[in-house]
Parts: C-alpha cells; sequence; structure tokens
C-alpha cells in the first residue's frame, strides 16, 4: 500500500497563489500600466521632495536681468539652461513652482482620499452593509442628502464658513509657539482637504456596501459567527481583505478626479491661495490670450503638467482595473 501512495506523496505540491500576488502580476505585465505608475512616482516623489529637487524656493527671485520684455513684462526671463522653464513676472523659477504645486496636489490628494474615500467611506460601508437595517438606512440617506447638492457650491460654502475661525485659531498657534504656520498653507491644506472629504466619502462608501453584502452571506463569515468572533474582528479579518480589489480599481480611478478637483477650485480663486504654489493657481494667474502671445511658457509648462498628470492617472485607472477586476477581461 506504501508502494503505491509513496511516488505520489513525493510529488511536490505547488502553493496556490493569492489574489493579490495574481493581480500585481498582472499589472506588472502591462508596460502601459507600470510606464504610468513610473510617471506618476516620478513626478509625485519630486513633490515630496521638491525641498531637495528644486535649487530655489518657491519665492525665491532673480531680479539679474531687468530688462524689459514683450507685453511689458521685465523679470520675464524664457526656458534657460539656469531656468528650464523661465521665470514669471516676479522673476521667480516656473520649474520650482510647478514642483511646489505638485507637492500641493500631493498633499490635496492623499489626505482627502485617507480622510473621506478611504477612513469614513469604507468604515461607513462596512457598517451600512454588515449591520443593515436602520445602520443602513440613516448612513445612505445621510450620503444621498450629501450628494444631492452641487458640490461645488457646498465646496464655496464650506471654505468660506470654515476657514475664517481656522485660520484665527492658527494665528492663535503661532503667538503660542512663534512659528509661521500659516505662510506654508497649512490652512488652506487643511480647509480645503476637508471640504474634499465631506463629499467624497459616499461613493466609497456605497460600493463597500455592495460588496460587503455578498461576502457576509458566505460560509468563512458563518463560521467567524459561529466561533464567536467579535464584529471588528469580523470586519477587518475577514470581510474587509476580501473587499478591497473593487476598492484599489475606484481609488485608482479617483486620484485623478480628487487631483483635478484641487486644481479646479484653485483655478476658480476658491483653493490654495497665494504665494503656496498651485498649478491651477498658476494657469488663473496667466490663462489669457495676452500670455500665451508674449510668454508662452508661462501658461504651457503648467498645463503641460497638469495633462500629464491627469492622463497617466486615466491609463492607470485602467490598467488597474483590468488587473484587479477578472470580470474587465
Amino acid at each position: 500500500m506504501q508502494t503505491e501512495i509513496q511516488p505520489v506523496l513525493g510529488v511536490p505540491q505547488q502553493r496556490s497563489r493569492s489574489y493579490w500576488t495574481i493581480s500585481l502580476r498582472r499589472l506588472l505585465r502591462k508596460k502601459v500600466g507600470v510606464a504610468c505608475l513610473s510617471v506618476i512616482v516620478l513626478m509625485y516623489g519630486a513633490g515630496i521632495f521638491s525641498a531637495v529637487v528644486t535649487p530655489y524656493g518657491y519665492n525665491d527671485q532673480n531680479l539679474v536681468d531687468p530688462s524689459t520684455k514683450a507685453g511689458g513684462c521685465r523679470l520675464c526671463q524664457g526656458p534657460s539652461f539656469k531656468h528650464p522653464f523661465g521665470t514669471d513676472r516676479l522673476g521667480r523659477d516656473v520649474f520650482t513652482r510647478i514642483i511646489y504645486g505638485l507637492r500641493t496636489t500631493v498633499i490635496i490628494t492623499i489626505t482627502t482620499l485617507v480622510t473621506g474615500s478611504l477612513a469614513i467611506g469604507i468604515t461607513m460601508g462596512l457598517l451600512a452593509g454588515y449591520f443593515g437595517r436602520l445602520v443602513d438606512a440613516v448612513i445612505m440617506r445621510v450620503g444621498e442628502v450629501t450628494s444631492a447638492f452641487p458640490e461645488i457650491f457646498l465646496v464655496l460654502i464650506i471654505i468660506a464658513s470654515v476657514k475664517p475661525p481656522v485660520t484665527e485659531w492658527v494665528r492663535g498657534i503661532e503667538d503660542t509657539l512663534g512659528v509661521d504656520i500659516i505662510r506654508l498653507g497649512v490652512v488652506d491644506y487643511l480647509v480645503l482637504s476637508l471640504a474634499l472629504a465631506i463629499f467624497s466619502w459616499f461613493g466609497m462608501a456605497r460600493l463597500v456596501r455592495g460588496q460587503v453584502l455578498q461576502a457576509r452571506e458566505n460560509q468563512y463569515v458563518e463560521a467567524a459567527v459561529a466561533v464567536g468572533g467579535s464584529t471588528p474582528r469580523i470586519l477587518l479579518r475577514h470581510i474587509l481583505p476580501n473587499v478591497m480589489g473593487p476598492v484599489i480599481v475606484v481609488v485608482s480611478a479617483g486620484l485623478a478626479a480628487v487631483a483635478g478637483s484641487e486644481i479646479f477650485l484653485s483655478f476658480l480663486g476658491i483653493g490654495i491661495q497665494p504665494p503656496t504654489p498651485s498649478l491651477g493657481l498658476m494657469i488663473f494667474e496667466n490663462g489669457s490670450i495676452a500670455v500665451l502671445r508674449t510668454t508662452p511658457h508661462l501658461l504651457l509648462f503648467p498645463v503641460g503638467t497638469l495633462s500629464v498628470l491627469l492622463l497617466t492617472f486615466s491609463m492607470l485607472g485602467d490598467a488597474v482595473n483590468d488587473a484587479f477586476n477578472p470580470r474587465a477581461r
């Protein structure tokens, strides 16, 4: 008997690959997705380490060339070896301000996603899908109310009503600690992230709720309940890992929307305020035919950076969707 079983037992058993391993390998096989991810990491990495990447500060002025340029701009120097993207009307390096503008986009995007889509959205979706009934009804109705109004007007109201008291509170901290905080744009980052997070959680909550409604009927959840597992353990250890695939797809696709919202609000003048650099603010300040005719580098480089960023986010979202969503293949 043993002589017949021994060869079977001697066959090396292959370890089954997990869903995450298979999905990541699919993503890495997609050259377009890897290229887009590399571009995003490069651009966001430059924004995060902007103080090291750029040789100038975002408010440093180059007043060496006082010659009057076309259109009456004294300090608008074109691209050169010293200033690859040229300088603006105040003699500030455009390349440096674009890098710091990417830093602004990184801060707003990550803060909004972590506090809104991920923290609030996933938590509300787990609670609504698992408990159902009254909890589900309350969370979904609140989310529907917040998404029923035009987002731009509510964001404007929130920024106009919240920013003044927050600014006064931060000024009190500055007086106490003797540290300059407002000049760094911390208040703008905080208020804008809060306003965007309030309206970004409901879509994620609705997605997670639908996934949890399916996952809670599986046998592994019933087994965890039968052995006396606590509700937090069941949600975090058994249900949440099995609904993260669609969440990753939605987050990757939503990065462009959050970045675009920050830039659009800054373009309208209700987002990041000067002197803190922002791509939307740079486009707003130079969005005219006169600038495009006389000093086109002031508009083309910020618009080009924004176009590359949004395009790579969109293409990365498609690649992640193909890799993590088996139905999309």
